[in-house]
């Protein structure tokens, strides 16, 4: 089945032996991040055609935000947008965004996924995560390693919402973080990273 084919975090759960819990995990941890890219944003948001479509809000909100928090982490991660990401013909398909090790033999291989991101289609957040749960479980199978965790974010570009997949165990963060509080959100997307290359 394609990641899409899941529609909850429920139908994840019926395919899978894994549980769910919520429980707020995600820290901010504060971002220096240039002036002019918070004002530039700010301008986009304010002037431009950015919640139209899902493409506009993955390349003028989504992409711009992970794009500026990975700069801080380039060294060992890397950004992968719309990458087939394939375990087996139940967990196939492509993720918005994928955060992945840096690969020692250059930037074209996809090394170890560690966080995923996808754009809630239609503001439709429980579909949006039915996928994404379905993306975090293919990275944890790929990985080999369950007691690595897998990261989660399902964003329509102004609400950003986080899980966790450790083991059999999926944590969703209670609280959710908005482009309102922009160094919020990206303080929180950097804990995101910082817990990425923890376990590198």
């Amino acid at each position: 089945m394609a990641f899409t084919s899941y529609k909850s975090i429920a139908d994840v759960l019926k395919s899978f032996p894994l549980s769910y819990q919520e429980e707020d995990f995600v820290k901010v941890v504060e971002l220096a991040c240039d002036d002019r890219f918070i004002s530039r944003l700010n301008t986009i948001v304010r002037d431009g055609v950015v919640f139209n479509s899902e493409y506009a809000i993955c390349e003028n909100i989504i992409s711009p935000i992970l794009t500026e928090v990975w700069l801080a982490h380039s060294q060992n991660l890397l950004i992968w947008s719309h990458q087939p990401l394939n375990y087996d013909e139940n967990l196939s398909g492509v993720p918005d965004y994928i955060i992945a090790r840096r690969s020692s033999r250059g930037k074209v291989v996809l090394e170890q996924p560690y966080l995923i991101l996808v754009e809630a289609k239609k503001d439709n957040f429980e579909e949006g995560w039915g996928q994404c749960l379905a993306e975090m479980l293919a990275a944890q199978k790929i990985g080999g390693d369950g007691t690595q965790k897998k990261f989660g974010v399902v964003s329509n570009g102004k609400l950003w919402e986080f899980g966790v997949l450790q083991e059999e165990l999926f944590t969703k963060n209670r609280r959710y973080y908005g482009l309102d509080n922009i160094e919020e959100l990206l303080g929180a997307v950097n804990f995101l990273f910082l817990e990425s290359t923890a376990q590198l």
